[in-house]
């Protein structure tokens, strides 16, 4: 039954039936089933804040300014942090899941002077729900030291690429960081006139927004060196539109600004020498399914490509067949070595071929569980019809 499952590829995927079953009705269950694009983790960073001890004469102690007082409370018999209680009680009156908070950003508990009223009166007035703000503070504490008068700065910037409040608002609920990890809207402006000024859409600044937002945390310069290597990139490839390229590199790959030039010099490189692609080739390759490569680890590209061709070549696949079936399916390079290994150990025992494999390359966007059970129900389907 197994061996009957799958038979020969002809001109791509024939059918080859096991009862009513196609092959290329199998193989595309499979890839149709799985999820659409080969989910690959970025890295996320988490930014804490530095703690800080300040002194205080007698002089200032006795002024009457309206600094919270602290209280003490023993965690362990090693420390004694300092706690500003009138700030827990207004958190937790505030729904803000404390331990993941003080996990998260330490040093806002510290803090004599924070703004987590202000914080909860302006975004309710953007429309956030308290739930959603108690989310927002529990995951970047940070939010709360930024002033009424930057929140309100930051969020005109912000409207001048996402069209609704209640767009921004759905952003800080799936990142928060994104809005509140920088507080300096002079730099988040110049870097938002730079990128229109080289082409970028409003729907491509939105994607940059969302996905990649360090880039406005950048500095203007290094944003800049990227945009003009990408451009000096595009016009060596031969693309007569420096602009265009760059667009379309920023809307493949949002990550890519966030990256060093160096980086993104060794991966093009890498990618032309590997595969031997001509300039056409290559500006073809990187404005499409290879931009994500642009921002790997160039270490990274390189091993993983010798595990696809060692694997495939033990398997009885020439240079060619390798080439092709990366070219096709540029995703495969962030599959970590064990976890292609390990599938297509998976696909094999089950009887389906290399060839198949390398003919229908998204096959491995599913994971090894739903594989088995995706092959296990054509086997119970072609055993039933027949």
């Amino acid at each position: 039954m197994h061996r009957q499952l799958f038979s020969s590829l002809s001109g791509g995927m024939q059918s080859l039936s096991l009862g009513q079953t196609s092959i290329s009705k199998g193989l595309n269950y499979l890839t149709i089933m799985a999820p659409g694009n080969l989910w690959h983790m970025r890295n996320n960073f988490l930014f804490g804040s530095r703690c800080w001890m300040t002194r205080f004469s007698a002089e200032i102690i006795f002024k009457s300014v309206s600094f919270r007082l602290f209280g003490v409370k023993c965690h362990n018999a090693d420390s004694e942090p300092l706690k500003n209680e009138d700030l827990l009680k207004n958190l937790l009156t505030m729904g803000v899941d404390i331990d993941m908070a003080r996990k998260r950003q330490p040093g806002v508990f510290h803090r004599m002077i924070t703004n987590e009223q202000d914080l909860k009166m302006f975004l309710l007035s953007k429309g956030a729900s308290k739930e959603v703000i108690a989310s927002i503070i529990s995951r970047y504490p940070r939010a709360i030291t930024r002033t009424p008068e930057n929140l309100s700065k930051r969020w005109d910037l912000w409207r001048k690429i996402v069209t609704s409040d209640l767009e921004i608002v759905n952003i800080l609920e799936r990142s928060p960081e994104s809005f509140f990890r920088s507080n300096n809207n002079l730099n988040l402006e110049n870097n938002i006139k730079f990128l229109y000024s080289v082409g970028l859409t409003r729907k491509c600044l939105c994607r940059l927004l969302t996905s990649a937002p360090r880039t406005f945390s950048n500095s203007l310069d290094l944003n800049k060196q990227m945009v003009e290597f990408l451009q000096a990139a595009g016009l060596s490839l031969g693309h007569n539109d420096p602009t265009d390229f760059v667009r379309k590199i920023i809307f493949k790959n949002p990550f890519i600004l966030i990256q060093s030039t160096k980086r993104v010099k060794a991966n093009i490189e890498f990618l032309q020498s590997t595969f031997s692609l001509n300039s056409e080739e290559l500006l073809i390759l990187i404005c499409g399914p290879g931009a994500e490569i642009l921002d790997l680890s160039n270490d990274y590209a390189r091993r993983s490509y010798t595990n696809i061709k060692e694997k495939l070549f033990s398997l009885g696949c020439t240079e060619e067949e390798v080439q092709k079936f990366v070219l096709s399916y540029p995703d495969v390079i962030f599959l970590a070595e064990k976890k292609f290994n390990d599938k297509i150990d998976c696909l094999m025992e089950e009887n389906i071929r290399i060839s198949q494999i390398i003919e229908n390359p998204r096959v491995l966007d599913s994971s090894i569980s739903t594989l088995k059970s995706r092959i296990k129900e054509l086997l119970t389907s072609g055993s039933n019809s027949t």
